[in-house]
């Protein structure tokens, strides 16, 4: 089987979860030296959850001749994602891939969503993209010339069509793909390419209330809603061969893969005159839209 990531050091955020710990295997069989980065918490963001899993992912990645280290801390911090970086600097002498495959859920309706829990899932999310980000492309800008850098982050369809009960999660995803957007302008010129996956899989985040094992549904295993189904792509973006791919949402359910399109003007319409006549602007934009087979037909006024 052919190495794709041979030489490459990865820094993968969530390491220790469904996604994650398939993610940072199958990287270290691909031949990367992997930092494994996760934090104790549920699935909720609860200090009080499940134990972290960092060690035994790293465990399994070394029985089966790999290289990998283990950091626990909260990603969102800006000195534990500066101390994740510097991880991978110390120990394996660069950084070229990193994996934003972290996350929480705090689902409520608008109204019923707290401060708390609006703060935590963006912040958790969002800056735990940003953080681990910044201090990757400090390096990435100060070693420019040796090129092949790679950001991923894991985002949703939510941050595209939003859903009702998940207002915070549907934001924070929405933010993930306009930094992603940002980081593909601002570090090309650093050999650095951005991108997002939007995955479906098993895991303890989508099984969540259904009854199923809090790692995964066990009864994945081997089928499409398996999380290692989610890997292949993910290695084709962070390999060499994935530098023609940035700034792309692109989607992994089961055996098919998808390239989102990105949101784009549909069409236009313009005023004779510098300002917008407002009931002229009445009249006309109903009946663009219906043209489109959008919306309602334009009311008749009496």
């Amino acid at each position: 089987m052919s190495k794709h990531l041979e030489g490459k050091v990865a820094l993968v955020t969530g390491g220790a979860g469904g996604m994650g710990s398939q993610i940072c295997k199958v990287f270290a069989e691909q031949g990367a030296q992997v930092v494994v980065c996760d934090i104790e918490r549920d699935v909720e963001g609860r200090a009080d959850g499940e134990v972290s899993q960092v060690e035994a992912v790293v465990a399994d990645i070394r029985a089966a001749g790999g290289e990998a280290v283990g950091l626990a801390g909260d990603i969102a911090d800006m000195d534990t994602a500066e101390r994740a970086v510097q991880t991978a600097l110390d120990t394996y002498g660069d950084l070229d891939i990193l994996v934003c495959a972290h996350g929480i859920l705090r689902e409520r309706m608008i109204f019923n969503m707290s401060e708390e829990n609006w703060d935590d899932l963006v912040r958790i999310h969002l800056k735990g993209c940003f953080a681990p980000t910044k201090f990757a492309a400090i390096h990435w800008r100060t070693n420019r010339d040796k090129g092949g850098r790679r950001i991923i982050y894991f985002t949703s369809s939510a941050g595209v069509t939003g859903i009702a009960g998940q207002p915070n999660y549907s934001a924070a995803h929405a933010g993930k793909i306009g930094l992603m957007l940002s980081n593909a302008e601002a570090l090309e010129r650093y050999g650095a390419t951005s991108n997002c996956i939007s995955p479906e899989a098993s895991t303890r985040m989508t099984d969540r209330g259904t009854g199923l094992s809090m790692a995964g549904s066990d009864a994945a295993l081997g089928t499409s809603s398996d999380p290692k189904n989610v890997t292949p792509i993910i290695v084709l973006l962070a390999s060499d061969e994935g530098e023609a791919i940035s700034g792309r949402v692109l989607g992994a359910s089961g055996n098919k893969i998808t390239i989102w399109d990105n949101p784009e003007w549909e069409s236009t319409i313009f005023s004779t005159e510098p300002y917008w006549n407002i009931d002229e602007l009445f009249e006309v934009m109903p009946a663009t839209l219906v043209a489109q087979g959008v919306g309602p037909p334009p009311r008749v006024h009496p």
